[in-house]
Formats: structure tokens, C-alpha cells, sequence
């Protein structure tokens, strides 16, 4: 990768995953595995990921709109518009719209890459139905995260 990377609105590919629709800005094709940035949408009164811990990414999460609840080992904190939440590797964490408005936010992770887990639990939704606990656990396995316990 030598040069700028733009990206428009209207090219980020939109995957549907486990009830939030993720927005791919960048992708670890278009920044050479460095850097994947996402906006993502939840719906009201939607888990959108039970708590959980990557190994081999960082993610931080930016509100832009609505209040989202991310789980840490502290407890819930509410997250407002501005507010932001880091997740280095090995930091539990998970998010939920707990409101009946819904909340659209960023989540940028590094190294990239952690956009195929959706792409994958898109394609096994489309094929089986609804995501289970299980097979979300199946899935996440292949990308160096784990549930706790």
C-alpha cells in the first residue's frame, strides 16, 4: 500500500450480522491489514455482542448517536455521543442497546481483518438461520476470540 485510501458512503459494503448491521468504511484489503473501521447500527433492546475477549486485535468503539451499553470487568457503562471505549487485546468487553432508540457508533480495530468474522456470521445466518450462542462461539474461535468461562 502506497497511497491515500478514500472511501465513499455509498461503496462501504454492508454486512447484516446477529442484528447489527455493520458498514465497512475500511477494510484489511484496503489498508494492507492495519486498520478496519466500521459503522455499526443497533437496534433497540438488541445484544449486539455478549461479552467477550480478543487476542490478536485492539477495538475502540465511538458513539455517535443514542446510548450504548458496553460491558466491561468493572460492569455495564453507559456509553452517550462522544463517548468512547477501548478494548485492547485481552480486555473483556461486549455491547448491547438496552434503549428503544437506535445507536449508530464507530468501532475501529487493528491489525484489520476482524471484518470477515461478520462477513462469516452473515453467510451462516443466511444458511441456518439466527446465530446461536454456540455457533457464534464457533466462529469467533477463528479469529483469536473467546467468551469467558
Amino acid at each position: 500500500m502506497t497511497g491515500a485510501v478514500v472511501v465513499r458512503a455509498g461503496d462501504r459494503e454492508q454486512v447484516a450480522a446477529a442484528g447489527v448491521q455493520h458498514l465497512f468504511a475500511l477494510t484489511g484489503d484496503a489498508s494492507g491489514g492495519r486498520l478496519g473501521v466500521e459503522e455499526f447500527l443497533v437496534p433497540p433492546a438488541t445484544v449486539g455482542a455478549r461479552p467477550h475477549v480478543h487476542t490478536a486485535h485492539d477495538e475502540c468503539f465511538l458513539v455517535l448517536a443514542g446510548t450504548l451499553t458496553v460491558q466491561t470487568d468493572d460492569g455495564d457503562v453507559e456509553l452517550a455521543p462522544g463517548d468512547l471505549a477501548w478494548a485492547p487485546r485481552g480486555a473483556l468487553h461486549g455491547f448491547a442497546n438496552t434503549t428503544d432508540t437506535e445507536v449508530r457508533a464507530l468501532c475501529l480495530y487493528t491489525p484489520a481483518g476482524y471484518e470477515q468474522y461478520f462477513r462469516d456470521v452473515h453467510a451462516a445466518e443466511a444458511e441456518h438461520g439466527p446465530a446461536t450462542p454456540e455457533l457464534l462461539a464457533q466462529l469467533r474461535a477463528r479469529y483469536a476470540t473467546h467468551s469467558p468461562g
